[in-house]
């Protein structure tokens, strides 16, 4: 048990190290990340029953099932808005009002923890479940995915926090719906595309996770340059 634990959680924890690095300006506490993580990787019963009650659900709308609309409200609405939905909300109730969340970067840092809690422990469900096997392709393509939507959720959220230090009521509701939209967008296309049997979905998966993860590896190291206080 405690092999599956350090095989599904290193390729998390590894990320969580290269983020925590590029802060360089402030570190944060490692008892805050700590909590987030495991809040983070504790989200993922919460996404689990809203998925199974979404997919209850959709599967119980005449003719549905059999339509390419079942996907999309599957992958985009039920798994991307339960999952990154309640990283969110992780994310706002333990940091927000934190003395330590002083800097736009900080953010990021507090976002990705939450959603690499959340994907070490998916992935240890995931091994548990499927065996061993599974664990390689998903350190390179799920936990990414998770590290890559927590990345710009972290982005906006920063961004929304530096418009509130400045009373910009208008600016900060923009913000907070971006931190919310982008991430479910990002999530729910990689899910859409990674179930299909389509050919040219397949092949525009694996464009679309090669594009994203030099995007938010770029992306990322910029914010970090760019870090100022809020």
């Amino acid at each position: 048990m405690l092999y599956i634990l350090l095989i599904g959680m290193i390729p998390a924890i590894v990320l969580i190290a290269y983020i925590y690095h590029l802060d360089s300006v402030e570190r944060e506490p490692m008892g805050l990340l700590a909590k987030l993580f495991v809040f983070g990787g504790l989200s993922t019963i919460g996404a689990g029953l809203l998925e199974e009650l979404g997919q209850l659900i959709l599967v119980n709308i005449p003719g549905l099932a059999r339509s390419s609309w079942y996907n999309v409200l599957m992958y985009f609405v039920v798994v991307a808005v339960s999952e990154e939905g309640l990283k969110h909300l992780t994310l706002r109730r333990q940091t927000w009002y934190d003395p330590n969340f002083n800097f736009r970067f900080d953010g990021i840092v507090y976002s990705i923890v939450v959603s690499l809690g959340f994907a070490a422990f998916e992935n240890v469900m995931y091994i548990l479940n499927f065996g061993l096997g599974v664990a390689p392709i998903r350190a390179v393509t799920a936990i990414p995915m998770h590290c890559i939507t927590g990345i710009f959720m972290g982005h906006y959220y920063g961004q929304a926090k530096y418009a509130e230090y400045y009373h910009a009521w208008g600016r900060e509701n923009f913000y907070w719906v971006l931190s919310m939209v982008v991430p479910v967008l990002l999530h729910g296309f990689y899910d859409f595309a990674a179930s299909s049997e389509d050919p040219l979905l397949c092949t525009l998966f694996l464009i679309y996770v090669v594009v994203l993860d030099i995007v938010a590896f770029l992306s990322v190291r910029r914010y970090a340059r760019e870090d100022t206080p809020v």
